[in-house]
This record gives structure tokens, C-alpha cells and sequence, in this order.
């Protein structure tokens, strides 16, 4: 069945025009089901200020992806502050819509740059990481929460990049241990930019225009 959806070979797979028109679908279908799943059971869902902010922070932040700082060879890279976008959405509006925003935004991601190379490992290194930015919403309403949030949520899609090592890309440690290889791999791109955005965010400009724009993003 998956040979209809995607072309795979020793180096990995490629989405076919049909794999990309499935996962297309299946965006929509996934925001539909979790939209009313929060609007039944949750009594939440997306107000129109919300698919605002949060389309254009998925939009700086997918924008921002293709400015790359440095590639890994096995994929991942260093951008400018791309994911920190995907996180904001997160310390906006809490943990639900910076999830589901990240989900959304991860098969975005599957779509514009594939690295494929088992179906499972789609699930993992796309909506799974992705999604794990959101969870910067937990420190929604801390002090210095978008920092502790974005550390947060980097911290969760590192660990989602570890596990896809050691259960896909094991090949590659050679003579070193799986898990410490896979780790020392995700963590050096994902520490970087990590850093990167962590200085620019301790700017006082930076600091103070997110505290406008959350004031912004959030008034009734």
C-alpha cells in the first residue's frame, strides 16, 4: 500500500503526488476532528484572533525553516529561530492550540522537506517532534515562561529526534552506542539554535515587543 503513497529506495523515500494529496488530507481531516473534539469536550476552539496569530507565527516559522544556518547530513539543521515561532504559539495560547498547531506544522514540514525512511518514522520526526514545541504553552503564565516554554518544547522535540535515531538511523552509530549517538546528534543542532534564540530573546526590545504581543494576541 505504501508503495502507491511514496517511492523508497536505499537512501530513504520520496512522497508521490498521491502521498502528498494524502497528507494534505489528512491535515484537514486532523484539525477538523481536533476542533471538535475541543469544542465538544473542552469547551475550547480556535477563535478567529487565534487562527490569526497562530497562522502567521506558523507562516514566519515556516519561512524561517529554509534559512539554514548549517545541515546536518542525516537530516535536521540549524535556522534562524524558526521553531521559536512554533513555540510562541504555545505561550499564547496555552498547551491545546500549541500542540495541535505544531502537529499541523510538522506535517507541513513532512510535505516541504521529506526525510523518509519507514512509515512509522514519519509519525515520530514530523507530527510527534513538531507537535512537542507546543508544549511551551504549560508556561503560559509563568515568569519568563516563553523562555522556560520554548526549552521546553525544544526539550520534547529532542527527545522525539533521539528516539527516531535510535529506532531508525541506528545504522549510523556504528561502533558507538545507539542512544548516546542519536542524542549527541539531535542535541548539537537542536542545542545551537536553541541558544541562538534563547540570546535574541533576553534582548530588552525582544522581551518587551513579546510582551506586547501577547497583550495584543490575547485581549478580548
Amino acid at each position: 500500500m505504501f508503495k502507491y503513497f511514496m517511492d523508497w529506495n536505499s537512501d530513504g523515500g520520496s512522497l508521490k503526488t498521491p502521498g502528498y494529496v494524502l497528507f494534505i488530507a489528512l491535515i484537514v481531516v486532523f484539525l477538523l476532528i481536533i476542533s471538535l473534539v475541543g469544542n465538544k469536550e473542552n469547551k475550547r476552539k480556535f477563535s478567529t484572533k487565534q487562527l490569526v496569530f497562530s497562522s502567521i507565527c506558523m507562516a514566519l516559522a515556516f519561512a524561517l525553516s529554509f534559512l539554514k544556518l548549517f545541515e546536518a547530513p542525516m537530516g535536521g539543521s540549524v535556522t534562524l529561530m524558526s521553531t521559536f515561532f512554533v513555540t510562541l504559539i504555545g505561550y499564547l495560547y496555552g498547551p491545546y492550540i500549541g500542540i495541535v498547531s505544531g502537529i499541523a506544522y510538522g506535517f507541513l514540514q513532512l510535505i516541504a522537506n521529506p526525510y523518509l525512511v519507514h512509515p512509522l518514522q514519519i509519525l515520530v520526526d514530523y507530527p510527534l517532534a513538531f507537535g512537542a514545541l507546543g508544549l511551551s504553552g504549560f508556561f503560559s503564565r509563568s515568569k519568563y515562561g516563553m523562555i522556560k516554554g520554548y526549552l521546553f518544547g525544544i526539550t520534547g522535540r529532542l527527545f522525539f529526534a533521539t528516539l527516531s535515531g535510535v529506532v531508525f538511523f541506528a545504522s549510523y552509530a556504528g561502533n558507538m552506542n545507539v542512544l548516546a549517538y542519536s542524542f549527541l546528534y539531535n542535541f548539537f543542532y537542536i542545542a545551537i539554535e536553541g541558544a541562538i534564540t534563547v540570546v535574541i530573546l533576553c534582548l530588552p526590545v525582544v522581551k518587551n515587543g513579546l510582551v506586547q504581543a501577547k497583550e495584543i494576541a490575547t485581549e478580548n
